[in-house]
């Protein structure tokens, strides 16, 4: 299972409401993860997105979230903004010189496998060192319409330039 480096991409703006808690250990994800299950129940959330895509929402949260907490190092935070189209998450951590590294050639039945399932649920994903902090984030949609950030949209990869022959 090849995979490219987590890109390096700058937090896209998205506008919405915007959530945010602190991580203290491992045992507070699972309480913010209700937190955060019962703001999107909310009926202007649920009206503006389909089950799978809350349900998408609520796991690569988890994932960022424990990616941050066991790879990161200090104080992790959680951001997460609701916008008309879908989510922006954000967990940010204190070692902006350790970047998201997914798993290459791993039998999944061993884990680490949860940042390619954060890239597969998103339309966007990456990360960006701050003075002080890395943040690793995850665009993603409700379900009914297609998420395009305000700005900053992560630009997909090019193809290699294949050399012409001079035949």
């Amino acid at each position: 299972m090849g995979q490219e480096p987590w890109p390096h991409a700058p937090v896209p703006s998205l506008g919405g409401d915007v959530w945010h808690w602190q991580l203290e250990a491992m045992h507070v994800v699972s309480r913010v993860r209700a937190d955060l299950r019962a703001r999107i129940a909310h009926p202007s959330v649920c009206s503006t997105s389909t089950d799978d895509a809350r349900d998408g929402l609520l796991l690569v949260f988890e994932e960022l979230a424990s990616n941050a907490l066991r790879h990161g190092g200090g104080a992790v935070r959680a951001l997460v903004v609701a916008g008309t189209d879908g989510w922006l998450l954000d967990l940010s951590d204190e070692a902006p010189d350790r970047p998201p590294v997914p798993a290459v050639d791993r039998d999944p039945a061993l884990g680490g496998m949860g940042l390619h399932l954060v890239a597969q649920l998103s339309t966007a994903y990456g990360w960006e060192s701050r003075p002080g902090r890395k943040h690793v984030w995850a665009l993603l949609p409700n379900g009914l319409r297609p998420l395009e950030p305000v700005q900053d949209r992560v630009p997909e990869p090019r193809a290699p330039e294949v050399p012409r022959s001079t035949d």
